[in-house]
């Protein structure tokens, strides 16, 4: 389908320019729509199937813009692979990212000071990193580009707190444009990123969410029997393709059986390092690798068009999830297959997941507490790792309290800093000197004096040099970078440090607390609700691809797709492999003793019954990680068990 603009000439201008610029020969749906509305100054959303050309429409634009486009994404692999591509058409783009040394960091700063750079991509953890906001408010900026918008929805199915900031963020650098990009949102998750963006309704660019060439198969199975039902789809099907687990044990003891049947397959999972995980992903990608067995981590940077099948072998996390994943299939529009070995064993698993991101109310209080003892003159400074130790929280859950604390107007962030700021002369000292005006040799003079030099590095003592001179922090660092730029010293920055304004009236709310937890008592409940619905929807008796589309606000959908189990005649009705089997109560019973006596002898508090619970199904929680608790024997002793009904045993035991 090509894209025709309302104005003739504008759009064949368009049609040149890309052809020029990408060698593409037309615009793929939406995405001239898009772009013209860009061009014309209007922020827009855009909402198109995974693998339909999103890319390019913040790719095209920031050509014809005169400044930087900013790119936040939320994954290194997603970066990578968007670097490689407009390299590959000669277009000046790069990232900031904690794979880059020094040196290559100062080099995109100066390409980007310069003007040479069009696009610059980032993660939204970046913005708080002091030095780079120092550095991005330096540079005029054409556009702000967020991938994967829906992160910035508490009604989205991957909320990440952070993402809440990108508006201000967008203020404070008086940057005129905005472009939102997504796969998959709901009507109400779509409202809400246009409105925190202030986007009008008629700038929200939808194509169709229907895909005929998916074939969707929902196969109820047994656990004893997946991995023989795994095979023989396997064989069915020519072509590589993605076997999806919830964990990452799985993932490689699924690998491992493939590759003794004959596959070539190979696992993927977070736990890998960067250079093991970008090397499957190369072997999957030149055909080298048939089969990748992995987790969510894999996936959202592979463009590959000719995926043949995605396979779930546990149940996925949601329908957004669901929808991401089976979307890697057949993007070249040939015929893929999208299978689903579908039971109930996994749920408590995908529940538990939930559940551990829920703080208790003491740990809450715990923070307010906090905050309130750290506060000085209407300031609170925080090192979240020894928020999240001291409170017991999970660092996720523990920036969405953060959040939701500024969005009650308690706390409102001012800025974030290196407790640790270090350096080491590159060139002697009286030649780094001999470089500047007198005015500046004695500014450079004083940050000198101020730092402890320990043989080849020195720390700055921040507090000490305003003391003696007034220097603001800011412009300290503003000279630090320079140097570093030039490269005349080498900067070594660590230990951020949240900044926030405290409203000590509000703070002193005696519902606060409560409030707070019953936010997250709400937000649980919606994602426990979220893997019910998924539940509902592999059991549908109505077409598949007809409700997928439903969901995601597409009415287009044929309401007999045709290729689907359910079209076909074979309604899926999930079940449990075998009941879940209680230990007997005496062993919960002497479990809990032995958590609790470990705790005890390190001089802690008697654990609440939602720890024990969490301990008993094998959560993970900073006390936990700090006590070691994975070597007791009952760690994870109910984890095949739903956490509501571990939570009703405990109340009745004790």
């Amino acid at each position: 389908m090509s894209y025709s603009a309302s104005q003739p000439d504008e759009g064949s201008a368009l049609i040149s320019r890309l052809q020029q610029q990408f060698g593409f020969s037309e615009f793929r749906p939406g995405q001239g729509e898009v772009i013209t509305q860009l061009l014309a100054g209007q922020s827009s959303l855009a909402i198109f199937p995974t693998g339909s050309g999103k890319s390019l429409c913040y790719q095209f634009t920031a050509l014809q813009l005169p400044h930087l486009t900013l790119v936040v994404s939320p994954l290194l692999a997603l970066i990578k692979d968007q670097l490689n591509f407009l390299q590959q058409k000669g277009i000046k783009a790069a990232s900031i990212d904690s794979t880059l040394t020094s040196e290559q960091t100062q080099q995109v700063m100066r390409e980007a000071r310069s003007g040479q750079l069009k696009l610059l991509m980032v993660s939204v953890e970046r913005f708080k990193n002091e030095r780079f906001r120092q550095f991005i408010q330096s540079i005029p900026l054409s556009m702000l580009v967020v991938d994967e918008a829906h992160c910035i929805s508490e009604w989205g199915h991957n909320f990440r707190p952070d993402y809440l900031k990108l508006p201000d963020y967008c203020r404070e650098l008086s940057i005129p444009l905005v472009l939102l990009l997504t796969a998959t949102a709901t009507r109400k998750v779509k409202q809400d990123m246009a409105i925190r963006f202030d986007i009008k309704p008629q700038h929200i660019v939808q194509t169709g969410f229907y895909r005929s060439n998916l074939d969707l198969t929902v196969l109820p199975v047994a656990s004893e029997n997946k991995l023989r039902i795994l095979k023989q789809q396997l064989q069915s099907f020519d072509g590589a393709g993605i076997v999806y687990v919830t964990l990452q044990h799985t993932a490689e003891e699924v690998a491992s059986q493939l590759c003794s049947m004959g596959f070539v397959a190979q696992a993927y999972h977070a736990g890998f390092d960067d250079d093991k995980r970008q090397q499957i992903q190369h072997d999957f990608m030149l055909g080298q690798t048939q089969i990748v067995v992995a987790t969510i981590a894999f996936g959202m940077g592979i463009d590959k068009s000719n995926i043949r099948f995605v396979i779930h072998y546990d149940l996925p996390k949601s329908i957004e999830n669901y929808c991401q994943e089976i979307g890697r299939a057949g993007r070249d529009g040939q015929l893929s297959h999208c299978v689903t070995l579908a039971n109930l064993d996994g749920i408590n698993t995908v529940e538990n997941f939930v559940y551990g991101d829920t703080p208790e109310l003491a740990s809450i209080a715990t923070v307010i507490d906090s905050i309130r003892q750290g506060t000085q003159a209407n300031r609170w400074e925080v090192q979240l790792n020894q928020l999240a130790n001291q409170s017991n929280i999970r660092l996720l859950p523990l920036k969405t309290l953060l959040v939701q604390l500024e969005l009650q107007g308690v706390i409102k962030p001012l800025y974030a800093y290196y407790a640790d700021v270090q350096y080491r002369f590159l060139q002697p000292q009286a030649h780094v000197l001999s470089q500047f005006s007198p005015e500046r040799q004695a500014f450079l003079t004083q940050i000198f004096t101020h730092t402890q030099m320990k043989r080849v590095w020195g720390s700055l003592d921040f507090n000490a040099l305003y003391q003696a001179t007034g220097a603001e922090r800011n412009r300290v660092l503003a000279a630090l970078e320079y140097l570093a730029s030039q490269q005349l010293i080498e900067l070594e920055t660590k230990q951020i440090t949240d900044v926030y304004q405290v409203e000590t009236v509000k703070l002193s709310t005696p519902t606060l607390a409560e409030y707070l937890y019953h936010y997250f008592a709400d937000k649980e409940a919606k994602e426990v609700a979220r893997i019910a619905q998924l539940v509902r929807f592999f059991e549908l008796t109505t077409c598949l691809n007809y409700n997928l589309a439903r969901y995601f606000d597409d009415n287009a959908a044929p309401k007999s797709c045709g290729h689907c189990s359910v079209c076909r005649g074979q309604v899926a009705k999930l079940t449990y492999s075998n009941t879940p089997i209680w230990p007997e109560d005496q062993r919960i019973s002497a479990d809990l003793n032995e958590l609790n006596q470990l705790v005890s002898s390190k001089g802690l508090a008697l654990l609440s019954l939602e720890t024990q619970c969490r301990f008993l199904a094998g959560m993970s929680l900073p006390i936990f990680t700090r006590l070691q608790v994975r070597k007791l024997a009952g760690f994870g002793r109910c984890e095949n068990l739903r956490y509501a009904e571990i939570k009703q045993k405990l109340q009745n035991l004790l």
